[in-house]
């Protein structure tokens, strides 16, 4: 990844301050949820669990939480359509995505990025080959071409009767392909217009919108 100076020093910049901005510009709306998601199922606000960071170095995501707890192990790790861990309020907020907006904290801790590469568990992150592991040079982020992609990972893995197979062998090697791509282009430009066009999706989701990661789900396997 080519060092520019909007790299070296603009992108914290635009971090910090766009984490900050939005972190009070929001903050109603962080409320609202957190009394949602405590007045319709037993657990605590936030949802942590370890990702693998920039030069591959862990940290714990902030997600507003949208399961019930009992899930751990392999089958944990992945989350499908009709999931019935995700809770009433649960479903609203993934999809919106309004559960990724506490990550705007690990942007202001100086762990992810408000555009990048999304992180993914050690698990999955074990098995990226030597040009898949590019994308560990730059920050995750809370966006990115993936999600810009309008991949509806959750109901491609609903279809699949080996889900994590399908994981590893499609969905996230054309994930992989998407945030490479993003690595060996990092821009001022590019991160504004994923930025405006995450928050465009967020307010004005339409069903079919964008053009899908990967196509006919069930014939891949």
């Amino acid at each position: 990844m080519k060092q520019t100076f909007y790299i070296r020093f603009g992108k914290r910049a635009v971090d910090w301050i766009g984490s900050i901005s939005g972190l009070i510009v929001l903050a109603p709306l962080f409320a609202a949820i957190a009394v949602l998601v405590k007045a319709t199922s037993r657990g605590p606000v936030f949802f942590r669990q370890v990702r693998v960071g920039q030069f591959e170095k862990p940290f714990r995501i902030f997600k507003f939480r949208s399961m019930t707890g009992g899930g751990s192990g392999r089958g944990a790790l992945l989350t499908t359509a009709c999931d019935p861990r995700v809770t009433s309020i649960g479903r609203w907020l993934r999809a919106s995505k309004l559960d990724e907006l506490p990550q705007l904290i690990n942007v202001l801790l100086g762990e992810m990025s408000l555009v990048g590469p999304r992180p993914e568990v050690a698990e999955y992150v074990a098995i990226y080959s030597e040009v898949q592991r590019r994308v560990l040079l730059a920050k995750p982020g809370i966006t990115g071409l993936v999600a810009m992609n309008n991949v509806q990972e959750e109901e491609l893995l609903a279809a699949q009767e080996d889900k994590h197979h399908f994981y590893e062998t499609v969905l996230l090697p054309a994930k992989l392909r998407l945030d490479i791509l993003y690595c060996e282009n990092v821009r001022l430009a590019e991160d504004l217009r994923i930025i405006v066009g995450t928050f465009f999706k967020i307010f004005h989701r339409s069903a079919g919108a964008g053009s899908p990661l990967v196509h006919s789900p069930e014939k891949q396997v």
